[in-house]
């Protein structure tokens, strides 16, 4: 049952003056269930009715006749102030979840329409350290949220595979490099070679011009070249799969920028057609003074492409081949410039579909001694915060449970849990500075938390060793702290969608923190097992939903929900 649209058919009689969508658009919780649970504010009927404020909730409070549904309906100042029957609200809200389970908050909202995500895309031979961290678990749980509301999801890992980089990196590991090293400890040794290079070429500038020669020659198809780079590509994608999997992600695509070099060429051409290049020292730009950015530098002066060229090939590459309803790029807000500009450079070409095109940015992580840096080599491996968080949370379960069985199995779900938690905890814009003391804290609003309100709802249900089932006496989940519970489980379908609309997983975050609150208030206040059957059927029932939507929620968040902690 959708109360607001029962307020709204309500509501309806009584204001001809606005449509059923602009009342259903007004109803508003409120913030305090002292306040009723939907609330309809009437400033904006004072000019309507020449009334003010006070006097229109007056009027249509006192007018709304008796229903079953509602308890009362009074004013309160400006505002109508519905309070809905405890028991059938209690009903409502409980049965649904009880019958859709695991797919309780999904829906088919994107039903036929497809929606790609592209995140995490490290850069090949260099190290997967914790400021990938914020793409790759944002992004998988913007995939997440999206493909629980039913639309068709790919997921893209755009590796950073090509450019001048790996010309430098060529010419280093010609120069520097040792075969059996590489192969041993892949990423290590070639950042060292990346870092040797960088600082060579304080003493030999030549150094910038071999490295470029040798991208140009990878770019020309030079057999030697090739082989390097592919090389490089296989022996880092094995190391980045290690951290894949112990995050629990996976990808549709690995097609990186190097996927598009021979796609560039037509893009171009096209371009050229359009007459949008202009000559600027040798260099092809797209000028975009007209809206008020700079020029977009599409081919260099030696004639190699940049980020991009590639952006702009690959967007048209994945227009015409998945022919996507949004084309989603969970990438850090230092790019909101270059997206900006690649973004109109398609919308110049004649696609209209450049509009469907997002980026969603995010603030960047600095590390406590200062900001990271892969030339200078000061960069904390992802691998090893995870590592780290997993032997903590093994120490910490060994300490306080020692007897609980798959100890190892369940701080890996923890400890990289609360990992995954800290960084979605915080609205993904703002800027934050990586702390392990506060990563691995286990107490207040964290992971550790929410997933161990989870396994003590999951307790309860196992010591009352009873079968749940929804044929209880709702009149007796009325009591405050069960209705605060109710009142936040029914959120639920509505904070997912809000997640997915703004791209913030944050809102999920949070709201499960909210939840495994409401959660323990009710537990430690309202005895669960008890001599009345009656009662503790429907305490036990309230229990079973409550866990299978924190569960729901921290699936969306890439997060385990252990049943024993």
């Amino acid at each position: 049952m959708d109360f607001k649209k029962e307020i709204t058919n309500i509501l309806n009689e009584k204001i001809q003056d606005l449509s059923v969508s602009e009342i259903l658009e007004m109803i508003e919780t409120p913030p305090n269930s002292q306040m009723g649970d939907y609330a309809f504010p009437c400033f904006k009927l004072a000019k309507l009715f020449r009334k003010s404020p006070n006097v229109i909730a007056q009027e249509i409070a006192s007018s709304v006749e008796e229903n079953k549904l509602f308890e009362k309906v009074q004013n309160t100042a400006a505002y109508v102030n519905f309070f809905v029957d405890k028991s059938i609200f209690a009903k409502n809200v409980i049965e649904e979840i009880f019958s859709q389970k695991d797919s309780f908050g999904s829906s088919d909202l994107g039903k036929g329409k497809r929606v790609i995500i592209e995140f995490s895309s490290p850069n090949i031979a260099k190290p997967f350290h914790i400021g990938h961290i914020r793409s790759t678990v944002i992004g998988n749980a913007i995939y997440k949220l999206y493909e629980f509301l039913g639309y068709d999801t790919v997921t893209i890992n755009h590796l950073g595979d090509y450019g001048t980089q790996f010309g430098k990196l060529i010419v280093a590991f010609k120069k520097w490099g040792d075969e059996k090293e590489v192969e041993k400890n892949p990423i290590p040794t070639l950042l060292k070679l990346y870092i040797k290079f960088h600082e060579e070429v304080e003493n030999d500038p030549t150094l910038e011009d071999e490295g470029r020669l040798w991208f140009k020659k990878l770019e020309d198809g030079d057999e030697e070249a090739k082989g390097l780079w592919q090389w490089f590509r296989e022996v880092s994608l094995k190391e980045f799969a290690r951290v894949y999997d112990m995050l629990g992600i996976s990808f549709d695509s690995y097609a990186g920028e190097s996927f598009y070099s021979d796609k560039m060429p037509s893009v171009l051409n096209k371009m050229e057609e359009k007459n949008l290049l202009n000559e600027s020292k040798g260099a092809d730009i797209v000028d975009l003074s007209d809206y008020n950015m700079p020029p977009a530098l599409i081919r260099k002066s030696d004639g190699s492409t940049l980020y991009i060229t590639r952006d702009i090939t690959a967007a048209i590459y994945r227009k015409e081949h998945y022919d996507f309803y949004k084309n989603i790029y969970v990438v850090a807000s230092q790019q909101n410039l270059h997206f900006q500009q690649w973004i109109k450079v398609v919308e110049l070409m004649g696609y209209d579909w450049a509009k469907d095109c997002v980026h969603v940015p995010f603030g960047l992580v600095s590390l406590e001694e200062g900001t990271m840096s892969t030339r200078k080599g000061r960069v904390v491996f992802l691998e090893d915060v995870l590592r780290k968080a997993v032997e903590q949370t093994t120490d910490i379960i060994k300490e306080k449970n020692a007897n609980l069985s798959n100890i190892d199995e369940i701080a890996k779900e923890v400890g990289i849990g609360a990992v995954i938690f800290q960084e979605l905890s915080n609205n993904r814009i703002k800027d934050y500075t990586f702390s392990w003391e506060r990563t691995l804290n286990f107490d207040g609003e964290t992971g550790p938390y929410v997933q161990y309100t989870h396994a003590r709802a999951c307790s309860v249900l196992r010591k009352a060793g009873i079968e749940i089932d929804n044929g209880i006496d709702y009149t007796l989940l009325s009591n405050e702290e069960a209705m605060d519970l109710i009142r936040d489980l029914q959120k639920f379908p509505q904070i997912i969608q809000e997640a997915a609309r703004k791209y913030e997983p944050s809102i999920v975050t949070r709201y499960i923190v909210d939840v495994a609150q409401s959660f323990n208030r009710f537990y430690h206040n309202c005895p669960i097992i008890v001599e009345d059957e009656k009662l503790k059927k429907a305490r036990l029932l309230l229990v079973y939903v409550a866990k299978q939507t924190i569960k729901n929620g921290l699936r969306l968040l890439g997060m385990k929900a252990p049943e024993k902690m």
